[in-house]
């Protein structure tokens, strides 16, 4: 979920054609929730192999990794490690909230109501280890870099950006912002067209980016002020914030305190909240990451792709061949340009 500063932040549209040769730290889990969540037979099921495993995140992975690999793009795929310990009512709240959708849409498969299939069978998406693990194969044989983080994807992408070792995060949450990547980018993995939520029809879906120092800029605010905002709107630390605080009345209580713990005492934290404002702070602030990380981009390994996603994902060979070789034909561009013009 992370924090909504969407009402607050300037986003500047951005092509592909712009990212072609930059290396971009992705939030993994981000993007594989997003295939679980829209990758699904009609009657709203997740797809599977003849042996009943799902594939819905491997046939989104692959297709779009590709993909960014033919437009130019050097993707890093950063996954999360340990949960903080802050975050786990939220993960409570969200495990909740899935046993609900689950509950809908067993009501619905009983009524055949298709619709309502759909609906709540994305909702019920859950991301296991072992898919964990498969994507990180497949990505593997792609011949694109993966790191582990000590903790939030998300926080070690916005390092690796920050290290200049990437150009920018790309992921749906703003949480980037509040770890200082210098660039977020937002719809590269859901470019093109989709449908309106609760709605006939669809819209057009184009990435665009957001800056760090230009959000700070607009706002008149500091990092420091930023996360305060942050956390009085609500986090995964601290789901809800203040009650009654919008993003435009927290820029207004920071701008107008400053010091945090002014602007704290000002919003009533402690009448409104159990957990320290102060450990809130400290999670953004010294949430672990690691320096230790290959991003090294590798030829792919085609029979190793046939063998993980024909032979034992019953995926069609006419298409993972097609796919392959236009990742091989992008390779040989690029080994022919040299890695000093990336």
């Amino acid at each position: 979920m992370g924090v909504n500063l969407k009402e607050l932040v300037t986003k500047k549209p951005i092509t592909f054609e712009d990212l072609k040769g930059k290396v971009l730290a992705i939030d993994a889990y981000n993007i594989l929730y997003q295939f679980l969540s829209t990758i699904r037979s009609p009657d709203g099921r997740l797809l599977t192999d003849s042996k009943g495993r799902v594939t819905s995140h491997l046939i989104g992975l692959f297709s779009r990794t590709a993909n960014f690999l033919r437009q130019g793009i050097k993707p890093v795929f950063v996954f999360d490690g340990k949960v903080p310990e802050l975050k786990h009512k939220e993960i409570e709240k969200r495990v909740a909230v899935k046993a609900e959708a689950q509950k809908r849409y067993e009501q619905a498969v009983a009524e055949e109501d298709v619709e309502a299939m759909q609906k709540f069978g994305a909702r019920t998406s859950r991301l296991t280890r072992e898919m964990a693990d498969e994507a990180k194969t497949l990505l593997t044989l792609l011949g694109v870099p993966v790191v582990q983080a000590p903790s939030e994807g998300e926080a070690q992408a916005s390092f690796i950006v920050t290290q200049g070792d990437a150009w920018a995060v790309v992921s749906q949450d703003y949480d980037s912002v509040l770890y200082g990547a210098d660039r977020l980018i937002q719809n590269l993995s859901i470019a093109g067209r989709r449908k309106k939520r609760g709605v006939l029809g669809t819209i057009t879906v184009e990435p665009v980016m957001i800056e760090f120092k230009q959000v700070l800029k607009d706002l008149a605010i500091t990092h420091d002020q930023l996360i305060a905002l942050a956390i009085l709107v609500g986090t995964d630390y601290h789901p809800g914030g203040v009650k009654g605080i919008g993003p435009r009345k927290a820029l207004a209580l920071v701008k107008e305190h400053k010091k945090p713990d002014v602007i704290f005492a000002a919003a009533k934290w402690s009448e409104h909240c159990s957990i320290p404002w102060q450990e809130i702070v400290a999670v953004f602030k010294q949430m672990p990451v690691t320096k230790e990380y290959q991003l090294a981009f590798k030829a792919p390994d085609k029979e190793g792709i046939r063998k993980f996603l024909v032979e034992e994902h019953d995926f069609s060979t006419e298409r993972v061949e097609k796919t392959l070789e236009d990742v091989h034909v992008q390779h040989q561009k690029r080994q022919q340009k040299g890695l000093g013009d990336f």
